[in-house]
C-alpha cells in the first residue's frame, strides 16, 4: 500500500473544485488517509519548494503558493504515486491528456491546479512537511 501527497493549488481552491478533484481521486480507487485546507506562510513555500531555489522560476512558484490556501491530502493506495500523477495529467495543461484535473481545471503551467509527488523517496518527505504520523489514518 503505497502513500504519496497530493496539494490542490490556489487556483483551484478558488474555483471551488476542490470536492471534484478529491472525488477523482476516490474514484480512481484511492483513499484519502488524510487531509486539511491551510494558508501557507512564505517561509513554508521557500521550505517545500527548496529543491528549486535555484531555478528562475522559484519566486513566481512561491508567490503564487502563498496567493490562497490550498489542500494538502495524503493519498493511499495500490500504485498511488503513479495513479495520482495519471490522474493529474501533464504539469502544462496544453499537453494534459482530456480528462486530467490539469486539463480540466488548470489554467496555466504555472496555474496548474494541483502538485503530486513525483517519487516514494519525495512522497514520504512531503506527507512528513504536513502530517504527523498520528495525523493519518
Amino acid at each position: 500500500m503505497e502513500q504519496t501527497l497530493s496539494i490542490i493549488k490556489p487556483d483551484a481552491v478558488a474555483k471551488n473544485v476542490v470536492g471534484k478533484i478529491l472525488d477523482r481521486f476516490e474514484t480512481a480507487g484511492l483513499r484519502i488517509a488524510a487531509t486539511k485546507k491551510i494558508q501557507l506562510s512564505r517561509a513554508e513555500a521557500e521550505a517545500f519548494y527548496a529543491v528549486h531555489a535555484q531555478r528562475p522560476f522559484f519566486g513566481e512558484l512561491v508567490e503564487f503558493m502563498i496567493s490562497g490556501p490550498v489542500v494538502v491530502s495524503v493519498l493511499e493506495g495500490e500504485n498511488a504515486m503513479t495513479k495520482n500523477r495519471d490522474l493529474m495529467g501533464a504539469t502544462n495543461p496544453k499537453e494534459a491528456e482530456a480528462g486530467t484535473i490539469r486539463a480540466d481545471f488548470a489554467e496555466s503551467i504555472d496555474a496548474n491546479a494541483v502538485h503530486g509527488s513525483d517519487s516514494l523517496e519525495n512522497a514520504s518527505i512531503e506527507i512528513n512537511f504536513f502530517f504527523a504520523q498520528k495525523d493519518i489514518c
